[in-house]
Formats: structure tokens, sequence, C-alpha cells
């Protein structure tokens, strides 16, 4: 089954693409005033609105429930844009259909759990509906793909995936960050399916979202999903990463779209450059396999001579001096430490092949 494209479920002109509203509808008046702005922008086409808020401790506020899907039918109507909840349950299911929601969305702590992802699909199954999926809170991009072929499965393509961030101890002044090589990888593994990205909950910062919502779009993400609130200091919900629907047009108003293909003379000039790193690659590629075929050689001569595999001093050493190389030439330290850790790992494992073939021989002969 092949996806369908974002632009034969949802018709728009202006680029890119934008789902907004606030993070929770809170009164109708709120969702209405809102909605109101959101509809004097162009780019906004949907509008979003938590009605289910179970938050990760009890006693905050959990939404207003399915009273709210009446207060959405009234956006539609008076607005003209098309809307969407977050649906968590099969009940969540019914009672949104029932009520005219145009879109659904599954959110990131559900898509952690394969049972009740296949509870939606199963609830999903024989309704005509697009249906947005978050990925999951961890940094695993199988369980999103699981989640994406679940909903395939039960009759489904005109599905968009949401990259909204993941939870990870190193925060690097996001709140969920981005990981941008999980989304990338997804856009490779599943070619067609739309990808939408979330700058608020990646943010946790209405400051940030401008940066972010610009990154997505120079990856070729399709659109954004933008939480705003009439008056976002004293929402119920996520305040701090929520802006205004006039903050909003601001941060629209400064996106740089660009093109993903330039004129003939530039992507001449690209595919020179593009054929420079692909030598590059290549010879990175022969230098890799020629360091493990060391690796291989070092793991035979240690166990020979019953040394252990970690040498804990070189591996100081080494990972200290090339750091101060890689710096001096102009590498980031986190792409550095991360390239030598991996190489680092892979030599480990293959010498403790190595060490446990020979063992093996040996214990064989005896």
């Amino acid at each position: 089954m092949e996806f369908v494209s974002l632009n034969k479920w949802i018709p728009y002109n202006e680029k890119p693409f934008v789902i907004a509203g606030p993070c929770s509808a809170e009164t109708e008046d709120q969702v209405m005033e809102t909605a109101r702005l959101l509809s004097a922008i162009p780019h906004v086409k949907v509008f979003r609105a938590g009605i289910w808020k179970p938050r990760t401790r009890p006693g905050g506020f959990e939404g207003v429930g399915k009273v709210a899907l009446g207060w959405l039918n009234r956006v539609k109507k008076e607005t003209g844009l098309l809307t969407t909840v977050e649906v968590a349950t099969p009940e969540h299911v019914e009672l949104a259909v029932a009520a005219g929601i145009d879109i659904l969305w599954i959110g990131a702590r559900t898509v952690v759990n394969p049972f009740s992802v296949q509870e939606l699909a199963e609830a999903l199954t024989g309704i005509d509906i697009p249906v947005l999926i978050k990925n999951p809170v961890n940094p695993d991009l199988k369980l999103w793909i699981g989640a994406i072929e679940r909903i395939m499965k039960s009759g489904h393509n005109r599905i968009a995936a949401i990259h909204r961030g993941f939870s990870q101890h190193e925060k690097l002044g996001f709140r969920y960050p981005p990981i941008w090589e999980i989304p990338i990888e997804l856009m490779r593994l599943m070619p067609g399916l739309p990808l939408i990205c979330d700058p608020s909950h990646i943010g946790g910062n209405a400051s940030l979202i401008q940066s972010i919502s610009q990154q997505a779009l120079d990856l070729e993400m399709q659109g954004l999903m933008i939480e705003t609130h009439t008056d976002p200091l004293n929402a119920l919900t996520d305040s701090k990463q929520q802006v205004t629907p006039l903050h909003l047009q601001e941060i629209l108003n400064n996106l740089i779209i660009r093109n993903p293909k330039g004129t003939y003379e530039t992507e001449r000039n690209l595919e020179a450059l593009r054929r420079d790193i692909d030598n590059i690659d290549e010879q990175m590629i022969e230098l890799l396999a020629r360091r493990m075929e060391i690796a291989h050689e070092m793991g035979v001569f240690k166990h020979k001579n019953n040394i252990t595999i970690l040498q804990l001093r070189r591996w100081k050493e080494l990972f200290s001096d090339r750091m101060v190389r890689g710096r001096d030439k102009g590498l980031s330290h986190q792409f550095l430490a991360n390239l030598l850790r991996l190489v680092h790992e892979e030599s480990i494992q293959i010498q403790t092949s190595v060490m446990k073939k020979e063992d093996n021989e040996i214990n064989e002969n005896n």
C-alpha cells in the first residue's frame, strides 16, 4: 500500500502546511477565539486541541473530555478549519468519529505500547479517516515504524508521521531533543510518508519554535504542528511552549522556504560536490575496513599472548589524542566522540569474537 501525499487529502497552497491550536481545549470561548484568529492565517489548515489529557502524574488538568467535541464541531462550521484530536483508546476513536472530527492523531505515549496501537488499529478498521502518528517518547525507530505499519494494515494510507522529539538524559537545551537522524531515517525507509514536525514539544519553549521549524523545513519536512493559545501564560497545560496566534503569524512570516532542487547551474555545481563526497566516503569505508582487519589481527595476537582485550590506558590516550586532532581540524566534539566510541566498540566486538573462536578451537582439540 502506498501513502497518499499530504496535499491530496489536505489541499494547501501556502508552504508550510500548518496544524495549530491549544495544547488543551479549556473552555468553549477559548477554543472559538483561538480558532477564529487562526483561520485568518492562510498557512493554518487544521485546528488541533487536546481533550483527553492524562498527565504524567495525577492531579493536574486532564482535559475536559468529550464535551469539547461539540466545540470542535462548531470550529469547523464557523471557520472552515479541519479539526484533529489525540485518541488513545478505542472509545476515543468512536466518540471522535461520531462527532465529525476530520483527522485523528496518536500520541507519543501511546505509540510506545504496541498493544494500545493494535487496539486503535482495530477500532479504525473500516473507518475512512486520516491518522497522524507521533514518534514514541523514547528514541526507537522500530516502534515508530511498527505503529505506522499497524495503522496501515487496518486499511489506511492517508497517514502522516509527526516528529515531536525524544526523551533522553541529555536535554541539550530542548524539552525533547529532536535527534534529527531518526526522522531522516524514517523518510528513507518509508518513502512517500508525509512528515510533520512538532517544534512546540521539541523545544518546550516558545522562543525555540522559530529555529526548530526552520531546521525541519530545511530537512524537507512538509508541515508543522504548533501549539497556539490566546493567553499562553495562563494556559492550563504546557504554557511555556505555546504561542499566541499573532506570534505564530510572525514565525511563519520569518520562515525561509527553500527549493528541494535548484537551477541547472546550481544542480551541476552541487553534483560536483556530491562526487567529492562519494569519493571520500569510498576511501573512508576502505580505511575502516582495513582498521577492522587490524583489529582482527590484534585479537589473534592478544589471544596467543594471553593479553586482555581492553587496554584502558591505551584507549584513554588514543581518545584524548584523536579529540585534540579533530578539534584542530574543526570537527565538532560530539560528532568525533561518538565516531571514536563506535569504532572502538566495533574493534572490541571483533576482538571478542576472535577470542571466543580461538578458545573454542582449543577446547575442541583438548
